[in-house]
This record gives structure tokens, sequence and C-alpha cells, in this order.
């Protein structure tokens, strides 16, 4: 099978999400690492790219650079990935779409709503696919939850709770680091930090597994740290289309916690959790009956936790192969095989649309707001 060519927009040296994204893209053999404009240092950007073996003339300097040099080659690449700050998102999102490239941007997708509607608008209209990195959906037993909610294993869903927490921005004498300090920024991240960070994936698992999604909210935000401008810690009562009742708590500031992100589904006929730290297992009881662990790679799990499953049980894959599903399920979309769960840009533009709802409920003391895009209403 001849492969994708794919290039890379940001994710540079020292970037923390850069790695994922490489490795994940080449971990199944379906993409090759064809050309990337990897800095805001145009030099260092292509040093860095031709130092991973991209050709000096698909170095490029810049995204613009990128976009030029690319739409009119015989070879360009068929799916790019955009790993910049926030704040760019959108206008290089909606610039390779339009150009007839596959795009697959880092969350958010953009920074305010009507642009997320606009990135929607764009990818119908191309005809392209736009993907948003909600990666945490493609771990093998979340993709199982999905498939046994989808199966009513837990009966109709009552309540969903999720969270995002961890301790790491929590030192009140972090403010002057570069890699803390953009995310309570609103220049740089937009209107909201710790909810559009991390606090959309947590959102957009529930949506997720239980195939449903969020009508309205109810938000309080706390800044806890002396400096920050932003929400460094929140908490979201929400309820979905379905009335299902949800309850999410997102924070940097919980010390102790690694990476904290953990969700809960209950139903009439049986509950279930998931953690992030212990990926491989789902903890599952059913109405009167003994508690159970279900394991990534045992017999009789669903033909979609096994398509996302590599190596054989009780070996964990982790974060860089659950990007590495991503890819998997974009090469099928580009290739037309219409296989996967891929989270696209209406998650990207439902997303956008809670955070600011969040934003407007906090400000009114907790009021409950529709959630909804305007253009999902």
């Amino acid at each position: 099978m001849t492969k994708l060519k794919w290039g890379m927009i940001g994710g540079g040296e020292g970037s923390q999400i850069g790695p994922a994204h490489r490795l994940g893209s080449q971990a199944d053999g379906l993409f090759s690492f064809e050309a990337g404009a990897l800095d805001v240092d145009a030099a260092k950007g292509r040093a860095y790219a031709q130092s991973l073996g991209i050709a000096a003339d698909r170095a490029y300097g810049d995204w613009k650079e990128m976009l030029a040099g690319e739409r009119g080659r015989d070879d360009k690449v068929d799916l790019v990935t955009v790993a910049t700050p926030n704040n760019t998102h959108f206008e290089i999102t909606k610039s390779f779409l339009e150009a007839g490239f596959h795009v697959l941007c880092e969350k958010p997708m953009t920074m305010t709503v009507e642009e997320g509607e606009e990135i929607v608008r764009v990818a119908k209209a191309s005809g392209k696919t736009c993907a948003v990195n909600y990666c945490y959906s493609a771990y093998p037993m979340v993709r199982q939850m999905k498939a046994m909610v989808a199966a009513g294993e837990l009966g109709a869903i009552r309540t969903v709770v999720a969270n995002f927490s961890h301790g790491h921005h929590a030192a009140g004498d972090d403010a002057d680091n570069p890699r803390v300090r953009w995310r309570y920024d609103p220049a740089q991240a937009g209107v909201s930090g710790q909810m559009a960070d991390c606090g959309i994936h947590a959102l957009h698992m529930a949506s997720f597994i239980t195939g449903d999604e969020v009508e309205k909210l109810s938000a309080d935000f706390a800044s806890t740290v002396k400096g920050r401008v932003l929400e460094d810690d929140a908490m979201v009562n929400f309820r979905t289309m379905k009335g299902t009742v949800g309850r999410l708590w997102t924070s940097t500031i919980a010390l102790g916690r690694q990476h904290g992100l953990d969700i809960a589904i209950y139903g009439e006929k049986g509950g279930m959790r998931w953690a992030s730290e212990q990926p491989n297992q789902i903890i599952y009881n059913r109405l009167g009956a003994r508690t159970e662990i279900i394991e990534k790679g045992e017999a009789g799990l669903s033909e979609d936790a096994q398509r996302m499953s590599r190596v054989a049980i009780a070996h964990p894959e982790g974060f860089p192969l659950a990007v590495a599903n991503i890819y998997v399920d974009l090469a099928a979309k580009i290739r037309g095989e219409g296989k996967g769960n891929l989270p696209t840009a209406e998650d990207g533009l439902r997303s956008m649309a809670a955070v600011f709802a969040a934003v407007d409920s906090a400000s009114k003391d907790g009021a409950w707001v529709d959630a909804r895009p305007p253009m999902f209403r």
C-alpha cells in the first residue's frame, strides 16, 4: 500500500506535542513525513526539519511558505497537522482546507465559536477532512466503552462523571515559565485557560462514549494562583440532548494528581470507569453482579477496540499510540475506506461552544446557559 504524504506545522524541537505526532503518524507505516514548517524561528525550523529527514526544499520557514510550496507540487502532502499556538489554528486550518488539503488540527480548533462554524462550512465545501486531535478517544478501551454503550449493555445512561485534573501548574512562582504562562494569557489561549486546554478533552470524551451531545451547562471558574487572568480550576455541570446528567471537574492545581483524565459512565443496568493512567482496563459493574475488569487484548472485545490494539494483552500502548490511532482513522477516511470514529470539525466546534458557554455561565454565578453552537440549534 502506497504511503500517504504528511506535513506538519509547529511541533518543533522542544515541543510537548510534536514528538507524539511524529511517532503517531509513523507507527503503522501509513504516512511518510515529507514537509514541515516546524518553528516560529524560520532558520531553526528549517534546520530541525532537515535533521528529521525532510528535503531542504520542503523544510519551510513558515506555514504560508509551506502552503505556497506544497499546493503547486504534483507530490504535495495529503495531510497537514496543525500543532501551533491556539490563536493561529483558525487561519492555518482554513487556508489549507481551502487549498485542498486534509487537516488534523490540535485542540482547541479555533479561538471563537464563529471561527469554528466557519471551519465546519469550509471543510464541507472543500470536501476535505478536518479532524481535531481528541486523541484520548482513540485509546482501545475507550472505543470499547463506546461500543458497550451503543450496544445497550449499560441501558439508558443516567450520569457521566468526567475529570481532567493535575497539579503541574500549582507553583505560584511558575508565572514566568513560557510553557505555563501562555495557557493563562487571553491573547494566546483565548477566553479560557484550563477548560479550553484540558476540560474539553473530558467533555468530548463524555459525548464520544455516550453518543450524545451537551445541550446546556452551568459553570464555576476560579483563578487560584495570583496573577493568572484565566481560570486554573473549573467545575461544570451539564445536561445532554438525551437528558443525561453530567459532572466535570478540571484543574491544574490539584497537587498529587499527575495526568488525571478519567471518566465514569452510569446507566440503568450497569456502570463502568476508565482512567488514562491505567488505560488497559475498564472497571465494569453490572446491576446485581460482582465487579469485573475488562482487559485490553482479551477475547470478545468490540471490532473497534481490537482494531486499535497492536500488542498482546497486559502490554500497555499509551499516549503516542493513541495519537497513532487518530492517524489510522485519518488514513482510512482519506482513502475512502469509511472505518473509524474520527473526531471532526463538528466536534471541535461543539467544544468551543461549550467553552464559551462555560465562560458565560461562570460570569453569571453559574447560571444555566445553552452550550450548543448556533448553527446546531
